[in-house]
């Protein structure tokens, strides 16, 4: 394969977010046979990213991956910043289905089967897990049960509940929760040389591609209509931790938005001097209520159903509790 070939492959997987140094450098690590040293290869990237001056994107017939943002001025001729951009990530859709912090293999089947029956008879067009949808409970740094289900048991689990999910016909969103985080870290901490490889990465484990399930990542919020969606950790660890969740997500977020993460179902609206009305939920679980490490909680199972407007603003959410298999 040629080197523009393999430079083009890889910015089409990684996407137009990843800094061209960074990707580069992956790269560079994956195909030492191809590439003299990481700036090697990112001369490469810049070609097919149309930064290699006016006569090189003349030479480039595919010019698809051109990057035509404005690149920042930079007359003190710092050095090159990996600074990354923030962006929302934009769903599309008529109805669609929320299910959060289900903790495979620690999933309620009472609580989980319950939402997938409503939601096979509401035929959303689009589904979106929300976070911590796996536990990985053997990665976690806190003290693990070596009895406890391997890293391994799990991943197949969350292939066959994703089978399941496939059933509904539905484009499928996987988000990244804290939880999911712990397989990152843990090759951080544990698997260095493994960062970057495909085969070790989550979406491939999971089999997203060959599902046809999208992945966000990187904490971005998602996008529906008007409505904000997180998975909750997004905001980072603190102190300030409300009773009422959604009132908290609220005092942080001060738009319309949905989150999970507490596995706690509430509500919150507020207006302003305008009129103008912001409400905010908190999503329930559809994982087991009572764990080992925190038998005493005030957990909720539940799930959301969002009908979204065709004018790209307006939104309905529909926030369900579920007590003991029946949806409230």
């Amino acid at each position: 394969m040629m080197k523009i070939d393999i430079a083009r492959d890889y910015r089409i997987k990684y996407g137009n977010n990843m800094p061209t140094l960074t990707l580069a450098r992956i790269m560079y690590n994956e195909n030492v046979e191809a590439f003299m040293s990481v700036d090697h290869a990112r001369s490469t990237l810049r070609i097919i990213e149309g930064k290699s001056g006016n006569k090189m994107r003349n030479q480039i017939k595919n010019k698809s991956l051109f990057m035509t943002d404005e690149r920042p001025k930079n007359p003190w001729k710092l050095p090159e910043s990996e600074e990354t951009k923030y962006e929302s990530f934009f769903i599309k859709a008529k109805k669609l289905a929320v299910l959060s912090d289900i903790h495979i293999p620690y999933h309620s089947l009472s609580a989980l089967g319950a939402a997938l029956d409503f939601i096979q008879v509401e035929k959303p067009d689009a589904i979106l897990l929300n976070g911590d949808i796996l536990d990985f409970y053997q990665l976690s740094r806190f003290g693990k049960d070596p009895r406890k289900r391997s890293v391994a048991h799990e991943l197949q689990a969350a292939r066959e509940f994703l089978d399941v999910l496939a059933q509904f016909g539905a484009k499928i969103y996987y988000k990244i929760g804290n939880h999911e985080e712990r397989y990152q870290h843990y090759l951080m901490a544990k698997a260095p040389e493994l960062l970057g490889m495909q085969q070790f990465e989550l979406q491939h484990l999971l089999g997203l591609h060959d599902r046809g399930i999208e992945l966000i990542g990187d904490k971005r919020i998602i996008k529906a209509n008007d409505l904000n969606i997180v998975h909750g950790h997004e905001f980072g660890q603190s102190i300030f931790s409300p009773v009422n969740v959604a009132r908290g997500l609220f005092l942080r977020g001060k738009v319309s938005a949905m989150q999970g993460h507490n596995h706690a179902v509430s509500e919150h609206t507020e207006s302003n001097m305008n009129g103008d009305i912001v409400t905010t939920w908190s999503l329930g679980c559809l994982c087991e209520l009572n764990p080992a490490y925190l038998p005493i909680n005030k957990w909720a199972h539940g799930f959301a159903i969002v009908d979204l407007s065709e004018n790209g603003k307006d939104f309905h959410v529909r926030n369900y509790r579920i007590y003991k298999g029946k949806i409230l």
